[in-house]
């Protein structure tokens, strides 16, 4: 197969689970490579995600690693044969690879958990909001940058707003509710839009008020996607050097535990909405 220079974090990801069957069972790449009919050096290329595998070469080593998870296996193999081009291709090689990156794991999610102290989450933005967000960062952009940006995430929200959208659920700090991201007219209509889509049967939307006595979790800002299987989630947090995708097992545990923490502190789905509708009205 054809080498890859810059592989998607979708087929990295199959690389790095194809690299953990195979260090389960106790295997080297050399020792897999063998049993599938392929080179140790094309084993390496596979588990970099740099070059792809066949499905009938991934079923052997998930044989021959003695994994019996099906589920797992036939959702590895759909990565593998998968040969979707989305929208996001669009914007290949006019912006940064991990805004494509997070468009095809939205794209291939089964369901979504934003949690968010600062920010209105992503997908539950506005255009004025964004773009006011996108103009803060420094270097400034420039507008045909800026615009890119913005557009891109407005077509983001599409996983919410399809026929066939995702679950999706919030949990919003008081914080990014209240902090101006523009101006009033801007701040009401996006506390507008977040009461629009909180109707939505597919998506909740959740409040932890500042009154709340001993909230700790200050932190816990994640996007947790869902995959096929849970060992295919996903969790994505930014850091100061670039976007971070979150898979390690135990991490994941971390995550899931952390989300259910700030979930569990939250006003429920009704108490959040009049929560959201007063606070609209105070500013």
């Amino acid at each position: 197969m054809t080498m890859r220079h810059e592989p998607t974090a979708r087929q990295v990801r199959l690389g790095t689970e194809l690299r953990r069957l195979r260090e389960a069972a106790g295997m080297s790449a050399k020792e897999v490579a063998g049993l599938i009919g392929s080179s140790s050096a094309h084993m390496s290329q596979i588990e970099a995600g740099s070059s792809g595998i066949s499905e009938d070469r991934l079923r052997r080593l998930a044989a021959h690693c003695a994994c019996r998870d099906d589920g797992l296996i036939n959702a590895l193999v759909a990565m593998s044969t998968d040969r979707t081009r989305g929208w996001w291709e669009e914007y290949r090689g006019v912006l940064p690879s991990p805004f494509l990156d997070l468009s095809e794991l939205d794209h291939h999610a089964t369901f979504r958990r934003d949690a968010a102290v600062i920010h209105i989450p992503g997908l539950l933005q506005t255009e004025p909001y964004a773009r006011e967000l996108f103009s803060y960062m420094t270097p400034e952009l420039p507008e045909t940058e800026l615009q890119l940006m913005v557009s891109h995430r407005m077509r983001r929200r599409v996983v919410i707003e399809r026929p066939n959208p995702i679950a999706y659920e919030a949990v919003i700090h008081e914080a990014a509710l209240r902090i101006r991201v523009g101006d009033r007219t801007a701040s009401v209509k996006q506390l507008a839009r977040v009461l629009e889509l909180s109707e939505a049967e597919h998506v909740t939307v959740r409040v932890i008020p500042f009154s709340l006595d001993s909230f700790a979790g200050a932190g816990s800002t994640m996007v947790y996607v869902g995959g096929p299987v849970p060992r295919l989630d996903t969790v994505v947090r930014d850091a100061p050097h670039g976007t971070g995708f979150i898979d390690a097992p135990a991490q994941l545990d971390h995550f899931r535990t952390l989300f259910r923490k700030v979930e569990a502190v939250s006003l429920d789905p009704t108490e959040s909405r009049d929560f959201i509708h007063r606070m609209s009205k105070e500013l």
